[in-house]
């Protein structure tokens, strides 16, 4: 057999063992008609659509369509189905619009994109917490849980204070005793609690005053989540909270948004936020 002959075709004239050749057949005339539809394509494509690039812009396509164009177009269509909604909630207060079924509705939905903005980065994704800032989903609240309080908070922000313990105000015993009643549920029971003058802000049962921002110590739900809790509770005692004069006092501060955002979005946030299930 030839070098360039095979009875398979045509081959390159490179053979092995005798047997093994490299054709030069064509390929298949329905792989050749692929091949110039989808040249074809992308030339029709490319007059169509914006497609191709130039010096300092690109063709626009004789279809007149651009992602821009079309995310408008949908925006706008959006914001005719909430238009009504949106300007009646402008005369409402948030108390009210708990009251209205519709309106409750409607922004409980359209806040969660709001609270993802701004709120989840601390209070996380479903209101839980992320580590070191309070949940919204239970039922303590340091200033409370009304419509009214949230709102307030929301708008004007939050930072409590409560000075460090340790030091000159307790020893390092009696920071463990009170440690381990606060623990226990039992904080009233302890003595240190009233000598050292706890109640002041905590109150005579231990549950804490809402105008002051003050802890409950009694119902076991932590501000300062940790895997040591005990160690947690000694530290907030030892280094206090927003304390000025300690360098290792915990930093627990709720900006103010007013001026952020607008009276309207503060109102959908504080309903979202009312409706998470800890709102009282």
């Amino acid at each position: 057999m030839s070098e360039n002959s095979n009875p398979h075709g045509q081959t390159t004239g490179h053979v092995w063992d005798d047997t093994l050749a490299e054709l030069t057949n064509p390929p298949p005339k329905w792989w050749m008609w692929g091949l110039h539809a989808s040249w074809i394509l992308v030339l029709v494509y490319g007059i169509y659509y914006p497609a191709w690039p130039l010096l300092d812009t690109y063709t626009k396509g004789i279809a007149g369509w651009s992602s821009i164009k079309e995310y408008k177009e949908d925006l706008k269509e959006v914001e005719s189905i909430r238009a009504p909604y949106e300007q009646k909630l402008k005369g409402m207060s948030a108390a009210a619009i708990l009251q209205d079924a519709e309106l409750k509705e409607y922004v409980s939905r359209s806040a969660k994109v709001l609270f993802g903005d701004n709120c989840a980065a601390c209070h996380g994704s479903g209101g839980q917490g992320n580590p070191g800032f309070p949940s919204l989903v239970d039922d303590d609240w340091l200033y409370g849980g009304t419509i009214e309080a949230i709102m307030q908070s929301i708008t004007n922000g939050r930072k409590g204070m409560m000075p460090k313990m340790g030091g000159q105000q307790l020893t390092a015993e009696e920071i463990d005793k009170l440690a381990n009643a606060i623990y226990n549920g039992k904080v009233t029971e302890e003595p240190l609690y009233m000598a050292k003058g706890c109640v002041g802000c905590h109150g005579p049962d231990g549950k804490g005053m809402q105008a002051l921002g003050s802890a409950n110590l009694v119902d076991k739900i932590w501000r300062f989540k940790a895997e040591d809790q005990l160690a947690s509770i000694k530290y907030t005692i030892t280094h206090g909270v927003n304390d000025p004069t300690d360098p290792k006092t915990r930093k627990a501060e709720m900006p103010a948004w007013s001026g952020r955002l607008d009276e309207t979005q503060i109102k959908k946030l504080a309903v979202y936020v009312h409706q998470l299930g800890g709102g009282q």
